[in-house]
């Protein structure tokens, strides 16, 4: 790529820049085409405009790159809304369309952001080594600050993109998938600068600018490093079977089609069919969990008469079932106050008696999926939760007792959000399982998308993951973040094997979880104490 002057930039090498960036980072991210090589170098272009043009120019371009590349990866909305929401098309591009420019407000604000920091547009010689830094410490803060504005939606971060390659994202139990991304945009500077070095004028002198990219040729060396050696180390030490113990664990995808699961005909042969497949997985008598994914029961357990099916197959296969489960509570039900109930997606343990042993309550629920903000004043957009009714948000991340085993469970898209994992596992958590009900995607690249964001829940705290899924895909992961075992789409599907209770815990659990909020708190003291206006 060759670097322009100062006055060699037109209106079509502007624009070119973001699209260029924009085309690699969604051919690099899962979903589409997954060549993941690419992240490495996506940003480099975006990077080079925010050098060079102003702040003006460079956020209105990052903007548009954003939109670009946020209507690829999230396409699938049009499908939850239109096919399972019951929304016109029209609505449903638009909420996509909406949904795209506040993810896009994000790179914007970046690139202004960026150029007003360590930009050249008012200092042709300013340090390259000033935009290398800059660069991630901004990125991950937006990240970060994405992750819990507005209910957060922090959906496929950048570094999200290598989850395929296990060895290159054990520093995610340093500093969470954070670190990842803050190494990956760190990497795309230090191309940057190499090709700014190859201008004719550039100033080699500047000690202080070599020895900030040699600073950031180390971090990166230290992070590649590190990942390579420790997924080394644990490697072994879970092979040896010395440091870990072993479940043995059966996960069930009934393929039930979304569209009739609910009706009252179809719940009896529902559940039938989720018996049927675990019995293929009891056969040898071995299997202690066996796990249906999220509302596998569509009908209330605690209430229903077809709990007593459950039970009874529980009893009868002397094993432990934890299944996805509607619940519900009431509140004052007195003479003087009203009756109020509130209602949960929940999954339920069930022990080897038949008996209901433990509960969690989904708490982060999914806007306009499993309620309506504001819904006094959107009423036309009811029908996204008429089929699941509008749920409360649970209140506790402590894990389910199963003997020797303490089960982190993690409900639908609460695996995107690393705290919720975490906090299990501060708690005690030593098996993370994941109920999920990936059907409201079709065959979209969201379910991959998910399954890479699981992967860095299992890495980060370094617990094997369990994931159990209507229609796919369910997976078995290790620490580490190796798929051992993963279902297709749209297919009934056992997948049956023993996964690793490892107990240690990482820097992420303890204190790693804050990488991204230091760099958010890092950005704004550097906002705030900058002497330069904008």
């Amino acid at each position: 790529m060759e670097m322009p002057s100062q006055g060699g930039w037109s209106r079509g090498r502007t624009l070119g820049l973001g699209l260029l960036s924009s085309l690699l980072l969604s051919a690099a991210m899962p979903g589409l085409l997954g060549w993941w090589p690419l992240l490495f170098v996506a940003l480099v272009p975006l990077l080079l405009l925010c050098l060079h043009r102003p702040p003006r120019t460079s956020g209105l371009v990052g903007f548009g790159a954003g939109l670009l590349y946020h209507l690829g990866l999230l396409y699938w909305i049009v499908i939850v809304l239109g096919r399972y929401g019951g929304l016109p098309l029209w609505l449903s591009l638009a909420a996509l369309f909406l949904l795209a420019v506040y993810m896009s407000c994000f790179s914007g604000l970046f690139c202004w952001l960026l150029s007003s920091l360590a930009g050249r547009y008012w200092h042709r010689e300013r340090s390259i080594a000033a935009l290398v830094w800059t660069a991630p410490l901004l990125w991950v803060a937006l990240d970060y600050l994405r992750s819990f504005l507005l209910s957060g939606f922090p959906w496929m971060d950048l570094g999200y993109g290598l989850y395929s390659q296990p060895r290159l994202i054990q520093a995610a139990d340093l500093g969470g998938h954070h670190a990842v991304s803050f190494a990956l945009v760190l990497g795309n500077g230090l191309i940057l600068a190499i090709m700014d070095r190859q201008r004719s004028d550039v100033r080699w002198n500047l000690r202080l600018e070599r020895r900030l990219l040699l600073l950031a040729c180390g971090f990166l060396v230290f992070i590649g490093g590190y990942s390579m050696l420790r997924y080394d180390i644990v490697s072994q030490a879970l092979a040896s079977g010395l440091s870990s113990l072993q479940a043995r664990v059966a996960v069930v995808q009934g393929n039930v089609d979304q569209a009739r699961k609910w009706s009252a005909q179809a719940k009896e042969q529902t559940l039938h069919a989720y018996v049927r497949l675990s019995e293929t997985a009891l056969a040898r008598r071995d299997t202690e969990l066996v796990v249906w994914p999220e509302t596998a029961l569509p009908f209330y357990l605690q209430s229903d008469g077809l709990g007593r099916v459950v039970r009874q197959f529980v009893r009868a296969n002397n094993i432990w079932l934890l299944t996805g489960t509607p619940s519900y509570t009431i509140r004052g039900a007195t003479a003087a106050t009203p009756r109020q109930v509130d209602y949960y997606n929940a999954a339920a343990l069930l022990a080897a008696s038949g008996r209901v042993v433990g509960q969690y309550r989904k708490q982060h629920l999914v806007p306009f999926g499993e309620y309506v903000p504001l819904k006094q004043y959107l009423a036309f957009l009811e029908p996204l939760v008429a089929g699941a009714g509008d749920f409360s948000a649970g209140r506790s991340a402590a894990p389910l007792e199963m003997g020797r085993l303490r089960l982190g469970v993690l409900i639908c898209f609460e695996s995107i959000f690393p705290e919720i994992a975490r906090q299990s596992v501060v708690q005690g958590a030593n098996l993370l399982v994941n109920l999920t009900n990936d059907a409201w995607y079709g065959r979209s690249s969201a379910p991959e998308q998910t399954l890479a964001m699981s992967v860095f829940r299992a890495v980060e705290s370094k617990r094997s993951l369990v994931r159990a899924a209507n229609t796919g895909t369910s997976a078995l992961i290790d620490p580490l973040g190796n798929i051992s075992q993963a279902s297709a789409l749209f297919e009934e599907a056992v997948l049956s094997g023993s996964v690793a209770v490892w107990e240690r815990p990482t820097v992420f659990t303890d204190s790693g979880h804050l990488f991204g909020a230091g760099c958010l708190a890092a950005t704004a003291a550097v906002l705030l104490f900058r002497r330069r206006e904008f």
